[in-house]
């Protein structure tokens, strides 16, 4: 697989020019039935060949969609490749991430791709949209009736200029949608799939814009597959919940500082989605690679690189330590001497400490950061916990622990997090900025 390297109502529409029509599925990720092929060989080769997929970054890309998209797709054995649309593979994209890709638009413009799924981000789509060599390769693309996607701002400022929404229905960031309406008809369903393009709103709609790319690759059953340990919520655009026992008021310096560690095998989408939405709230966020570089490889073969080894974050000290999951990188984050005792000297001295998908029952579990208090974690792995009488919630707050439970939690552990830090009101704003909840 290509590698890329980074810096640290609820109801889905769905419409097609195909007969017949896709059915809509009220279940835990938006649904889509492929078109009917005209050769039953060509759906079974599809599902047995890894299909190739371009997603072009630019500078002011938003890393969630980026991620999201490329990590979800990649579960599906999907070929990825992450080309940037300017001269260098060094990206800017928001919230201070920055991207390596694995190559540069102009060095893959006479290739054949699957598919063509474009983030948003502002202003990434603006240098997508200037990129000559990704509109002549994405116009052929389409001419060639492949499929291709975009998220948030992208259908509007990049799909509509090129005439590529023509006479087709199409969705986009709320901000954007009299723009879009100019070039097609705008709807404002979560994801839209019209003929072969497939469109979606914002970093909070992308986890389901993913999944219902790997339908439209491989089919249902592999995005059935994929969607389950993503463990999407079935209530998307509705207001998060979680539980809270024993509450305390998270106090702290101001703005929060947060240490947000990496490992190799980290999982990529926890970890951005953390850094990203944390970011948004304006808390200082320190990312640190537990191994003795600061690039480590995720565990979807994407690069991220620490603002810090641990080493040196160890001689500070933080209101809240966050640790994304991922396997390896749980397993790392277990071995680290600097860590563990950097989590024990947080929980002795009643400050903030919280963890997702594997790491509260690979990390905090073994070495008694548990001890008494209730917690969730990764569906396979919570038989690994003490006290499993809350493992079912999405996230779990008891007093100063937070956990939760996969990349399809992540956002709400996320909001969570900023409703303890800075309130309700901020982790609602969040939501909806990102269209996690509907707007």
């Amino acid at each position: 697989m290509a590698l890329c390297h980074l810096r640290v109502s609820p109801n889905t529409t769905l419409l097609t020019n195909f007969t017949p029509k896709p059915k809509l599925h009220h279940n835990r990720l938006a649904s889509f039935s492929l078109p009917h092929s005209s050769s039953s060989t060509t759906t079974t080769a599809m599902a047995s060949t890894a299909q190739k997929v371009l997603v072009p970054i630019a500078d002011g890309t938003e890393p969630m969609e980026a991620v999201i998209t490329i990590d979800v797709l990649r579960r599906s054995g999907a070929d990825v490749t992450v080309a940037s649309a300017s001269n260098r593979l060094s990206v800017q994209a928001l919230h201070g991430v920055k991207i390596l890709a694995d190559a540069s638009v102009s060095d893959i413009a006479a290739t054949a791709f699957d598919l063509v799924a474009l983030p948003g981000g502002v202003p990434g789509v603006d240098n997508l949209r200037d990129c000559g060599d990704l509109e002549g390769l994405v116009k052929k693309h389409v001419e060639d009736g492949r499929l291709y996607a975009a998220v948030c701002a992208a259908p509007a400022v990049v799909l509509g200029p090129w005439g590529l929404l023509n006479g087709l229905k199409a969705t986009c960031y709320p901000s954007f949608m009299e723009q879009l309406a100019s070039y097609t008809t705008s709807v404002e369903s979560r994801v839209q799939l019209d003929g072969r393009v497939v469109t979606s709103r914002a970093p909070g709609t992308t986890m389901e814009f993913g999944v219902a790319l790997v339908e439209q690759l491989y089919g249902k059953e592999k995005a059935d597959e994929v969607a389950g340990p993503l463990v999407m919520r079935s209530n998307h655009g509705d207001e998060y919940t979680f539980l809270e026992l024993n509450p305390v008021q998270w106090t702290f310096d101001s703005p929060p500082k947060i240490l947000v560690p990496i490992a190799d095998g980290t999982e990529e989408m926890e970890a951005v989605i953390i850094i990203d939405i944390l970011r948004r709230a304006k808390a200082n966020v320190v990312v640190a690679s537990v191994e003795d570089k600061l690039e480590i490889v995720a565990s979807r073969k994407v690069k991220l690189e620490a603002d810090i080894l641990l080493d040196e974050a160890a001689k500070l000290s933080y209101d809240l330590i966050v640790l994304p999951g991922g396997l390896g990188g749980a397993q790392a984050f277990a071995k680290s001497e600097t860590l563990v005792s950097l989590l024990k000297n947080q929980r002795e001295s009643n400050r903030y400490y919280g963890a997702i998908c594997a790491s509260p029952a690979l990390v905090l579990e073994p070495h008694g950061l548990l001890k008494g208090k209730k917690a969730t974690a990764f569906p396979a792995m919570c038989n690994k916990l003490s006290d499993q009488s809350e493992v079912e919630n999405r996230v779990v707050v008891d007093g100063n622990l937070i956990t939760s439970r996969g990349p399809g939690t992540s956002i709400e552990f996320a909001l969570v997090i900023v409703e303890k830090l800075f309130g309700r009101k901020l982790a609602l704003e969040l939501a909806k900025t990102i269209v996690f909840t509907s707007p």
